[in-house]
């Protein structure tokens, strides 16, 4: 079944992984025993594979994604990045992942990697990636697309941001996977303005666990320009590691007592805002997995997201 159909008729549920640099990274995740066959014992609809852009670090991503397609238990679902990518590239490279039985994925622009000095590709935004899609391989492919409740930061405003999802769905997006957000009022706001913009598509929330200090600072201000709660911030502030989390070196004699207890209250955090989505109606959580087990199977568990009997 399409990913789109299961979040139209029931909540959805499903992971987000990368793709490891290292051989031992890979055997961790992809090995026997490994972190995604712990994780198919949580039962998601589907687990992602980040993918770097202008096909970098692809080799990776479609042996974690082969992977799981072998191993059957849920649906594979790639990124896809038109940034630095020629068309004859993505026809390539889709292709190759039909080959491979991978008939789902996340439409993105991508970002250029440091340093890159190549050209920016012969498509310039996902808009024009989700119109290819569709006129070269059809309806062979699920294609979900990112929504920022926030707006994207590279976008002139809201309003332009949600006016782009609407040509991305009227282009042929079947369903949309959000960026992070924490402020859920500005989500509520969002989710009533896409509607209101006549954009129908199923909403799958995208979560980041909050488990890490640095983690979580470098990914709401370095990545996406997210607005941090003064609930978030408090939790960051009482557990604060001096000089700064981003410290190797850290001169905080309670440095290990510090982290074990802001990932409680990160848990924590990241369940009660689990529970605040789902009162929302969204279609799915999306939960980014980090490539990791324990932490994020106690937050699948505690909220109740399935059912594991």
């Amino acid at each position: 079944m399409k990913i789109s159909d299961v979040l139209k008729e029931r909540m959805g549920f499903s992971f987000e992984v990368f793709p490891p640099k290292t051989d031992v990274g890979m055997e961790k995740l992809c090995g026997k025993d490994g972190v995604l066959d712990k994780l198919y014992t949580l039962k998601p609809d589907y687990i992602s594979c980040t993918y770097g852009a202008g096909g970098t670090n692809v080799g990776k991503n479609l042996e974690v994604l082969d992977k799981i397609q072998k191993d059957g238990v849920c649906t594979p679902v790639t990124h896809f990045t038109c940034i630095g990518n020629t068309k004859e590239g993505i026809k390539e490279q889709l292709q190759n992942y039909l080959d491979h039985g991978i008939n789902h994925m996340l439409a993105l622009r991508g970002d250029l990697p440091f340093g890159w000095t190549g050209t920016g590709g012969d498509l310039h935004y996902a808009t024009e990636l989700v119109k290819f899609v569709r006129q070269e391989f059809g309806d062979k492919f699920t294609i979900a697309v990112a929504g920022s409740p926030e707006g994207h930061i590279a976008c002139r405003s809201l309003e332009a941001d949600i006016s782009f999802l609407k040509q991305k769905q009227d282009n042929g997006a079947d369903y949309i996977m959000t960026q992070l957000c924490w402020d859920m009022d500005q989500f509520r706001y969002w989710l009533d303005a896409i509607r209101n913009a006549g954009i129908w598509l199923p909403v799958d929330v995208g979560i980041m666990p909050i488990l890490d200090q640095a983690a979580t600072i470098n990914m709401a201000l370095s990545r996406n320009g997210c607005v941090m709660p003064r609930e978030l911030c408090e939790i960051i502030s009482k557990h604060w590691i001096f000089p700064n989390p981003f410290d190797k070196e850290p001169f905080d004699a309670a440095v290990e007592q510090k982290k074990k207890d802001f990932k409680e209250a990160g848990i924590e955090y990241t369940i009660n805002q689990i529970d605040e989505y789902r009162a929302c109606g969204i279609n799915g959580i999306h939960l980014y997995a980090l490539n990791k087990y324990d932490d994020v199977a106690r937050i699948v568990k505690e909220s109740g997201i399935v059912d594991l009997i």
